[in-house]
């Protein structure tokens, strides 16, 4: 009865806020107050268990490439498409997707977790397999130092019953996965050494570039069971049991396709079922071959605003979220910024981090000889200053989303059928309203 009740009042609760406006998560904070048991009831019933995915950059995009990995092999997945990663947006999801009955029709769990609110995850749901992404200096007003971040992780790994996915090249959490292996299996995802460059950790950041100078061979690193080894213009070539996987991809950017060999990574370990045996899903496992897992890995598009592809006016939009110094980073270098008309949206509420000092560790010098058309958000002057001191000209600042979404579209509009693709860089909540705005101009999928 407590689920029927559950489930009732949250789907009440939901669709209210729908008809409102509201936001995504309330039905799963009303919930989280009222019947702090109703995930884990509802989570526990699955027959597969639960995959956590955590870090700093990547977990929207990559959470949704696991999912698809695994339903391509037949599995049914519940996940938390629209990327809402605390307690209450993953409540949300499995409210809108259960029964009345407060039962879910899937086989396994795919859940993006924020690094902080996965502790209160934890507390009521032990993840079965746990893949964590990366560590990165993001939202230090939240997190404080870099170390903050690292044990909450650690705490997330240590709760994981089965298997942990982590990254080889990121310092923090291959010493995460070196204290897990013994008690549950430990798999690594990794580059090649020739790509390392490309995919800066936080020591590169703040140790100008040293701390990967003393293992450039791969002698300090552990074997990798997916390792990225070749980049190309969507495309790339995965190196798996020693064998290269060359494959297209129709991701966009540079991080995503890191992110790609986590997502396969953490498909083998499912299929595989980790020491305990019990979670992996053997009517499926047969099916699941590398070469199957890399054909379903090229049919995988971006999540919202990760390299999202919209059309507005016959041309071109891609957003491309960016939070720090490494995403920022890598956004610039997966896309060539000539030819291109671009807006820059800076917002610093708290899904945002309020502290914005580090747009002071990205170098803007790509958009030079461009420009940056509009510069928005509650921190556009911030933006402005920042690249000012990088020479990059600037069209227009405008606070206000809406306005500067309408001035910038105006400015860019095709002339006699012709015009320059647009691009906006935008933070978390910069990002969600102006898909919103967008959504009244032109087709955008519906996150709900």
């Amino acid at each position: 009865m407590r689920d029927v009740l559950s489930a009732v009042i949250g789907k009440s609760v939901r669709q209210l806020a729908r008809l409102r406006g509201g936001g995504s998560a309330l039905p799963g904070l009303v919930i989280e107050r009222i019947d702090p048991g109703f995930l884990a009831r509802v989570l526990e019933r699955l027959p597969h268990g639960v995959v956590a995915v955590s870090g700093t950059n990547g977990k929207t995009t990559t959470t949704k490439m696991i999912v698809e990995l695994l339903e391509a092999q037949g599995l049914t997945v519940f996940t938390n498409r629209t990327g809402s990663n605390f307690s209450r947006g993953v409540i949300a999801a499995a409210l809108a997707q259960c029964s009345l009955g407060g039962r879910l029709d899937a086989d396994i769990a795919v859940l993006e977790l924020d690094e902080a609110h996965a502790m209160h995850f934890i507390e009521r749901v032990k993840p079965n397999f746990t893949l964590l992404l990366n560590v990165l200096r993001d939202q230090l007003d939240r997190f404080g130092e870099i170390d903050t971040t690292a044990k909450l992780l650690r705490r997330l790994a240590d709760a994981t019953t089965n298997g942990v996915i982590v990254n080889r090249e990121d310092r923090l959490l291959a010493e995460i996965g070196a204290a897990a292996a013994g008690r549950v299996e430990v798999r690594q995802f990794g580059l090649s050494d020739e790509l390392r460059a490309m995919f800066p950790s936080d020591d590169d950041f703040h140790s100008g570039g040293s701390a990967h100078a003393a293992s450039d061979t791969g002698a300090d690193r552990g074997p990798a069971d997916v390792m990225l080894v070749e980049l190309g213009d969507h495309e790339a070539v995965f190196r798996v049991d020693d064998v290269d996987h060359r494959t297209s991809l129709k991701l966009e950017g540079l991080y995503n396709t890191f992110n790609a060999a986590a997502a396969l990574a953490t498909a083998r370990m499912v299929f595989a079922g980790g020491p305990a045996g019990d979670a992996g899903p053997d009517r499926f496992r047969a099916e699941a071959t590398t070469d199957r897992l890399i054909s379903a890995l090229a049919e995988v598009r971006p999540a919202f605003g990760r390299g999202e592809q919209l059309e507005l006016d016959g041309l071109p939009l891609e957003l491309v979220l960016v939070k720090n110094p490494a995403g920022f980073r890598l956004g610039l270098a997966s896309f060539d910024a000539a030819g291109v008309s671009a807006m820059i949206a800076i917002n610093d509420q708290y899904a945002d981090g309020r502290d914005m000092s580090w747009l002071w560790d990205v170098d803007f010098g790509s958009l030079a000889d461009e420009g940056v058309d509009t510069v928005s958000g509650t921190r556009a002057w911030d933006m402005a200053l920042r690249l000012e001191h990088d020479d990059v000209p600037i069209g227009r600042v405008e606070e206000d989303l809406s306005r500067a979404l309408r001035g910038f579209r105006e400015r860019t509009m095709p002339v006699d059928g012709v015009g320059r693709p647009r691009r906006i860089f935008c933070t978390y909540t910069a990002m969600l309203a102006l898909r919103k705005e967008l959504a009244e101009l032109t087709e955008v999928e519906d996150i709900w």
